[in-house]
């Protein structure tokens, strides 16, 4: 048959409105199939005709999307030192639609040194390769002049230097002028409510107070990720427990995000625990009351952790780039009800902390900013604890600014005073009839006196 011998398609002719066929000779054909079946057949002009209608609909259509797509503005993302590695995977979480949603597009601008214009090019490329839904545009930036234009959400990585810092002292002050120059482009050219979130592994709370200073009409908006260190206190106590680390919950980073830090596990809880003590989904344990091993978590755990701030070891690009997303993430969307957050900001007072100081602290997320959780029971702090922690964040910051010519570590007080007190402390809250039992949400804990 003709049908078989030409294309061999036998479905009815398409309808006005449809997907259809302009060209002539798929006309023809149709015209000769149907009346060589003696059916009543539609003319090549009418077909020509409705063809010409269905182009026309689908033009109007094409250009009605575009201009409802050119309605809804992308979301201004510009992501600072671009060419360094926590950028590469940082990119694909932030386009995976978990950090900002699936149903709001981003215009991703990449910003760095001219001298790193080749890496953010190939980066570039990379980042179109994904080809995210999400992701309206990707472009690079390295004048300085553009930077941050109309920015609603900046991210700022560790800055890469070719210049040799051979002290501490030095570190610090090269700081100061990049901060200066970032805090006045956000100033100048930056969306009136951009969210700015300062991320890496040094120097983390200065970075963020100079940027507040250098932008203070936006400096409420501006907050330090902490994120990485509450991850690695949670994988040592999941290692010590044999448990995930995604089971622990509520440890308390205060201080120093990238230095002189406490981690305070006296909230901590462990949940889905092998215990000989189950409950129902969303039953938990106490952290400290399940690990039988107190020296464990007056000392190793201690000089772990110190060990891994001071060195920055096991802080590479995956952790960094999951805090900030899931930091972003929390902004956006709120933090999981009931779940407590470390957070670096500028303290008012809160905990007796004095206030000017950029401070990790409890925090929850809701409605698109933070909450301090100041209505937490049996978390505060010691005098003593809150001036080891501010005098390394004041003393940065005067080393930084040149008004303090060295940096002097606070010098440790006698462990087993502060452990006698601390202990004490706990001795009389026994006493006031505290509940220590499994599974409440106030259990009684103590501090960890040789994490400072």
């Amino acid at each position: 048959m003709f049908v078989k011998r030409t294309i061999g398609i036998t479905e009815p002719p398409p309808l006005s409105g449809e997907s259809c066929w302009i060209v002539e000779a798929k006309a023809c054909f149709w015209e000769d199939t149907m009346s060589s079946w003696s059916m009543p057949s539609m003319t090549t002009d009418l077909m020509m005709v409705v063809a010409k209608e269905n182009l026309q609909a689908h033009i109007e259509e094409e250009l009605e999307k575009e201009a409802m797509k050119g309605l809804i503005k992308p979301l201004q993302v510009w992501v600072a030192s671009a060419g360094t590695n926590v950028c590469y995977h940082l990119i694909p979480l932030l386009l995976s639609g978990e950090v900002f949603g699936m149903h709001t597009e981003i215009s991703l601008t990449l910003f760095d040194r001219e001298k790193m214009e080749n890496c953010l090019k190939a980066l570039v490329m990379e980042i179109e390769d994904l080809a995210s839904p999400i992701l309206r545009s990707v472009s690079f930036c390295t004048k300085t002049g553009d930077a941050f234009l109309q920015a609603q959400v900046i991210i700022i990585l560790d800055d890469s230097t070719d210049e040799e810092v051979y002290t501490l002292e030095s570190c610090l002050r090269s700081r100061v002028p990049l901060c200066r120059l970032y805090g006045c482009l956000m100033e100048k050219n930056a969306h009136e409510s951009v969210k700015v979130i300062v991320g890496g592994k040094t120097f983390v709370n200065l970075k963020t107070a100079l940027l507040m200073q250098y932008a203070p009409n936006i400096a409420h908006n501006i907050i330090a990720v902490a994120l990485g260190v509450e991850g690695q206190a949670k994988a040592r106590v999941a290692r010590k427990m044999k448990t995930t680390s995604s089971s622990i919950k509520d440890v308390i980073i205060w201080g120093n995000i990238s230095g002189n830090n406490y981690v305070d596990l006296r909230k901590a809880k462990v949940y889905n625990y092998d215990s000989a003590i189950w409950g129902p989904p969303g039953y938990y344990h106490s952290v400290l009351s399940s690990i039988f091993d107190s020296e464990w978590v007056k000392k190793e755990f201690v000089m772990i952790l110190q060990n891994l701030s001071s060195t920055g070891r096991e802080f590479g690009g995956i952790l960094a780039a999951h805090s900030i997303a899931t930091t972003l993430k929390y902004w956006y969307h709120g933090s999981p009800p009931g779940e407590i957050v470390s957070l670096g900001i500028m303290s008012e007072g809160q905990f007796g902390i004095p206030e000017g100081v950029v401070f990790s602290m409890p925090v929850k997320f809701e409605n698109g900013t933070w909450v301090v959780l100041t209505d937490l029971e049996d978390i505060s702090l010691s005098t003593r604890i809150i001036n080891r922690l501010t005098d390394d964040l004041i003393q940065e910051k005067l080393v930084a600014f040149g008004d303090l010519l060295t940096f002097q570590p606070v010098q440790e007080e006698p462990k087993e005073e502060i452990i006698h007190s601390n202990i004490e402390l706990v001795e009389e809250k026994e006493q006031a009839g505290s509940d220590d039992s499994e599974g409440k949400t106030e259990d009684l804990q103590y501090f960890q006196p040789d994490q400072i």
